[in-house]
């Protein structure tokens, strides 16, 4: 193979050196060609590299709130706002003010609709919300321009930027915005549910009020009476406390064994505070208790709920260390004012390992109430609430004898021990089912078989064989006691309060 002759090589030199000058002459000419970055620079005008872009950054969950207050913004009297959306080709990272001001370092533009993002901003209902847009502003302080960047795929930010302003205007604007945010937030006085996003951050979703009636809740009288004198009777005497010097911000913890109430007192509890933005945490939430209170100091009056606290709260003297979540939990409670009306429920099926320090300070852990496993009175109206929907035809003999059988059982046990009768009757009749005493016998039965202990366990159930007696009941099951709690209560109260 020979190399190329000297007039190819001219040939090739004088071409590449053509495509070089082309290069050179499409970057210093970008800025003028870039529809954006020319529409930015010809509002603003003169001047514009002499003052900063000033930007602030807002949690994803922000979104919807910055449009709600970047509409009622635009609409003040003296503002006129013109909205130009922004393409980027494909593979293009997305671009900032600073770019579109000095328009260096970017992709080839173009102007555009703006693209929307449709978030909820209620219970059924959603809001279209900018994702990438440039808001040229003429008012009182003159011309600037507002540009909006949603998240995206990989970078999970929120940016507000402002340029053509002074530092002090920009950030007058920002803090603006931030008051309507507030003001006009789209969360308060609803039920939320929070949970960590993939990336990071956290999550926002409505949630449905729970419809559960008082006369629902199967607990005894003094146990119920005194949830509510903690969580809706300071809600309830607000400004007589306050004028009393007293502290509104509290804390209930319901402990007791799986399957017991727990979840389902503090529905109703929630389904009671209306006037309350309510915040649930489970799981992997828990994680982000931080920014959770922080949001609710913001949306005060305010219910954190907590499910299964002792995931994160575990009593630091184990000896594994302590998480940092605990730290951000009591961080949380100890966050806000005295006078913040702001309710922490925690619930947990082993108060024995809750760290201590949660009532170790007002505002944290006031009240502890165990939510106990039904008595006979209780596990009648269970069956009668659990049987509402279901066909039942058992005599009272028949109900009595399903009391009897089930003493030391949750109310998870019952209610599955009545979809258990009633896929029996199924069986049986499905054209006309009808739930019989037979059919109670062979569910209770079947749930009380040796196969079924880890069915009785995630009931709720021991499975000691001495609590399991012949005669089919499960008979009385040992309290759990708490390392190094101390408890006070009346014997069945359900009602204590505990120390270290």
């Amino acid at each position: 193979m020979t190399g190329a002759s000297d007039s190819e090589a001219r040939r090739f030199a004088v071409a590449f050196r053509s495509f070089l000058e082309w290069v050179h002459s499409e970057q210093a000419g970008a800025r003028e060609r870039n529809e954006v970055a020319g529409l930015v620079r010809d509002f603003l005008g003169e001047g514009a590299l002499d003052r900063s872009v000033v930007t602030r950054s807002l949690p994803v969950f922000e979104h919807v709130n910055l449009q709600t207050a970047l509409d009622a913004w635009s609409q003040e009297p003296g503002r006129e706002v013109a909205v130009h959306g922004i393409s980027i080709p494909p593979h293009h990272a997305t671009v900032n003010l600073q770019q579109l001001v000095t328009g260096e370092g970017m992709p080839p533009l173009r102007l555009s609709a703006p693209a929307l993002v449709d978030l909820p901003n209620g219970p059924g209902s959603t809001l279209a919300c900018l994702h990438l847009a440039v808001l040229l502003v003429t008012d009182a302080n003159g011309h600037y321009v507002v540009m909006v960047s949603g998240p995206g795929e990989h970078d999970q930010t929120l940016d507000v930027e402002i340029a053509g302003l002074s530092v002090e205007a920009a950030q007058g604007l920002h803090a603006r915005l931030g008051d309507l945010r507030s003001e006009l937030n789209v969360y308060r006085g609803h039920v939320i549910e929070v949970s960590a996003a993939p990336m990071g951050g956290v999550s926002l979703e409505f949630g449905d009020i729970p419809l559960t009636a008082r006369e629902d809740v199967v607990l005894p009288e003094a146990v119920l009476a005194r949830v509510e004198r903690h969580a809706l009777g300071v809600a309830a005497h607000r400004e007589a406390l306050l004028q009393a010097g007293q502290h509104l911000k509290r804390g209930l913890l319901l402990y007791g064994p799986p399957g017991t109430g727990k979840t389902h007192t503090t529905r109703y509890l929630i389904g009671q505070m209306t006037r309350y933005t309510r915040f649930i945490l489970t799981g992997r939430a828990l994680q982000v208790i931080g920014s959770a209170a922080a949001l609710a100091r913001d949306l005060q009056p305010a219910v954190i709920v907590l499910e299964d606290v002792d995931l994160v709260a575990e009593d630091r003297s184990f000896g594994r260390g302590s998480s940092p979540v605990l730290f951000d939990l009591l961080d949380a409670m100890d966050g806000a004012a005295a006078d913040a009306d702001l309710l922490f429920v925690l619930t947990t099926n082993r108060a024995d390992l809750l760290e201590p320090a949660l009532a170790a300070r007002p505002g944290r852990v006031d009240v502890a109430i165990e939510i106990d496993l039904p008595d006979a009175e209780a596990r009648q109206r269970l069956l009668a609430l659990y049987g509402r929907s279901v066909p039942l035809r058992l005599t009272e003999d028949d109900t009595r004898e399903v009391v009897e059988r089930t003493e030391g059982v949750t109310a998870s046990f019952l209610k599955e021990l009545l979809r258990r009768a009633m896929l029996e009757s199924l069986h049986e009749n499905a054209a006309e089912p009808a739930v019989t005493a037979t059919h109670t016998s062979r569910a209770l039965d079947d749930l009380l078989d040796s196969g079924q202990q880890l069915t009785r366990s995630l009931l709720g159930v021991g499975n000691d064989p001495e609590t399991l007696p012949a005669g089919g009941g499960l008979g009385s099951l040992p309290p759990q006691r708490g390392r190094g709690w101390v408890t006070y209560a009346q014997p069945r109260s359900g009602s204590q309060r505990f120390v270290r």
